[in-house]
């Protein structure tokens, strides 16, 4: 009798906040197996649960493409060391100053001649820029969501591309990812289609859902991989035929010979004819209208 009005006394309303069970209680429910799942970041952190982070990265982006009623994309790659002209030139201006100023030292000429190859690429930052103006303006209107401008997220060809959709006023993607030095968006992306990605397959593969066009401008090992990738899926009939269009024939004439690569036996004559080479944003631009007859695909096509 005694001892069932004592348990009584411990869980009825006299129970106090010095309670011994009170306190235990609140230490089970603050503990990490009494989590829910999908509450415990931990646990999705987790090697077993890479499958599952794999696929929240596939249907996140996904859903949210769907609700901004994204039909198909444009994919733009190059390289994130790329500068505006007005940053190229500031930066050219300032060294020329500290020379003139008699503010030399060892690493001048070696700065001085990355200063003013940086401003001659910014020909690249630029041309992207105005593509995606032309692009943007250009099928994006009264509410249409075709070729939308769909880069890596970061600086330089990727940060040109979004920006020019920008100053279009026009919508465009940013799929940012994680590295060892973080890497911040862009300003240009629109918020609600800024995306971050822990994996490079994921990042690529959403590359390429909605793409119908590929344009590679110059750039370093990312924009070479990028680029070979698709050609591959294209080359072996993994995805269908998109236009891909490399800016610079200069550039790419030099960082690859295709044409060594089809007198070797490496590739045939026909995988030559995957790509094309340009010069300038309205090439791109006559690129895709003669790919599809001027007229963008249809939403059945971009959702295929």
């Amino acid at each position: 009798m005694a001892g069932t009005e004592a348990a009584a006394d411990m869980t009825g309303p006299e129970q106090t906040d010095a309670d011994p069970r009170k306190a235990l209680r609140e230490a089970i429910m603050r503990g990490p197996t009494y989590r829910l799942a999908h509450e415990d970041v931990e646990l999705l952190a987790e090697d077993d649960l890479r499958p599952l982070r794999l696929q929240l990265e596939l249907l996140k982006p996904e859903r949210e493409l769907r609700k901004q009623g994204i039909t198909s994309t444009i994919v733009v790659f190059g390289s994130a060391r790329v500068v505006s002209r007005e940053k190229a030139q500031a930066g050219l201006a300032d060294l020329d100053a500290r020379k003139a100023a008699g503010q030399s030292d060892p690493l001048q000429v070696q700065e001085l001649a990355s200063a003013r190859r940086q401003l001659a690429h910014a020909r690249y930052y630029e041309e992207a820029r105005r593509f995606a103006q032309l692009v943007s303006a250009h099928f994006q209107q009264e509410g249409r969501r075709d070729f939308v401008v769909v880069t890596g997220g970061g600086p330089g060809i990727m940060e040109a591309a979004n920006r020019g959709a920008f100053e279009a006023g026009a919508h465009s993607i940013g799929l940012n990812i994680t590295l060892p030095h973080e890497q911040q968006p862009n300003p240009f992306i629109s918020p609600e289609l800024a995306f971050r990605f822990r994996y490079f397959a994921l990042r690529k593969m959403h590359f390429l859902l909605r793409a119908r066009a590929l344009v590679a401008f110059p750039g370093g090992y990312g924009t070479l991989d990028e680029l070979f990738e698709v050609l591959t899926l294209v080359q072996t009939g993994k995805m269908a035929r998109i236009p891909i269009v490399l800016f610079s024939n200069e550039f790419w004439s030099r960082v690859v010979d295709f044409d060594y690569l089809v007198e070797e036996g490496f590739i045939s004559a026909e995988d030559v004819g995957l790509f094309t080479r340009v010069d300038s944003a309205e090439d791109i631009i006559t690129a895709l209208d003669t790919f599809y007859h001027g007229m963008p695909p249809g939403p059945e096509e971009a959702q295929g």
